[in-house]
């Protein structure tokens, strides 16, 4: 997957947004998750867990529904609370 599809994938099951830093066609691992991370989660759990094997040495960040990045001592219900519906 590109850094966008695994951005899109991740939007889309886990209703948050992340920014992966990589060349636009780098090709990535695959967002293959069915169900979203567990609510009290953190983000850094979540990241080290789902997101960092699959982006290898590039960077992300997760962007909360103002747009401002979370630290990783957030947990997942907090940061898709953010996001307005």
């Amino acid at each position: 997957m590109t850094p966008a599809e695994i951005e899109q994938a991740v939007f889309e099951l886990e209703e948050v947004r992340i920014v992966i830093r990589a060349p636009i066609k780098a090709r990535l691992g695959d967002f293959s998750y069915s169900r979203q991370a567990a609510n009290n989660a953190s983000i850094a759990e979540w990241l080290n867990q789902r997101i960092k094997p699959l982006i290898l040495d590039h960077s992300v960040v997760v962007v909360d529904g103002t747009g401002i990045l979370r630290n990783g001592r957030t947990n997942m219900a907090t940061l898709r609370q953010s996001y307005v519906r």
